[in-house]
């Protein structure tokens, strides 16, 4: 992510997101549907979100609403005091899924408004779609998993295994073609660009996908293989293949990685 910082009001920043899109429905009659149904008809950011990522995601036009209905109710699950739950680390879905937008608001300086991540960025989306996977992986809905990640790539071209553990904050800038495995860790904070794999090396079982540590910066069309570590606050730069650790705050680059002489 880039060193742009733009201060968000996120105290505000439901009615903030509503207000914007109502002046945009008042300004262009051709999407005043589009944007009463996946807004303005929602009380909350929450319910909002289930019901952009369900229209994605529902095979046909009438179970849009149960697809609503069933990732809402996951999301209500999870504010619940006893809702510690297999395979969710950290933060809840919908707080995942607000840090991601935040991030994507604060340092992307290609973004006027508050809105334009949540209906119209396909890595956002992907990631959101990514956090309800992983939760019915992990609560005995793997058939659900399943779909979710074929639709996920089916629509966005990114292909996330269920199970793969992703932090918040995260910054997907472009991101079609990013593949992350099963064993996966992503961190908070980190930024992944488009083309980037996080794979095996052939191995059939066990922990065998990377580890990328809070803060690393990946580059587009990076491929790093097997159970290594990206150090926090590390950075790859765009086509580099990594097949070895990477230490915290330093920075590769090359084909083959090759660690600069300067500290990041």
């Amino acid at each position: 992510m880039s060193d742009y910082v733009r201060e968000i009001d996120v105290a505000n920043l439901w009615p903030t997101i509503q207000r914007e899109i109502q002046q945009e429905a008042n300004n262009t009659p051709l999407l005043n549907t589009f944007f009463q149904r996946n807004i303005l008809d929602h009380a909350n950011f929450e319910a909002a979100l289930c019901h952009i990522l369900a229209e994605k995601l529902a095979d046909q036009q009438s179970a849009v609403l149960s697809w609503k209905n069933h990732l809402y109710s996951i999301v209500l699950s999870q504010q619940k005091p006893s809702s510690d739950i297999a395979g969710i680390k950290g933060k809840s879905i919908k707080e995942g899924a607000l840090a991601d937008l935040l991030c994507q608001l604060s340092g992307n300086a290609s973004i006027k408004d508050h809105y334009s991540p949540l209906l119209f960025f396909a890595g956002y989306q992907a990631l959101q779609c990514h956090r309800f996977a992983h939760y019915c992986w992990f609560n005995q809905q793997r058939a659900l998993a399943g779909y979710i990640q074929a639709k996920t790539v089916s629509l966005f071209g990114i292909d996330i295994h269920p199970a793969a553990q992703i932090g918040s904050g995260i910054f997907m800038d472009h991101s079609v073609a990013v593949v992350i495995g099963e064993t996966a860790v992503v961190e908070d904070d980190v930024t992944l660009f488009q083309s980037v794999t996080l794979g095996g090396t052939g191995k059939g079982s066990g922990d065998r996908h990377p580890k990328i540590r809070q803060g690393a910066f990946i580059g587009s069309g990076t491929v790093i293989y097997g159970n290594i570590e990206i150090g926090k606050n590390a950075k790859v730069a765009g086509g580099t293949v990594v097949v070895k650790d990477v230490a915290e705050n330093t920075t590769v680059f090359g084909l083959t990685a090759k660690e600069k002489h300067s500290q990041c």
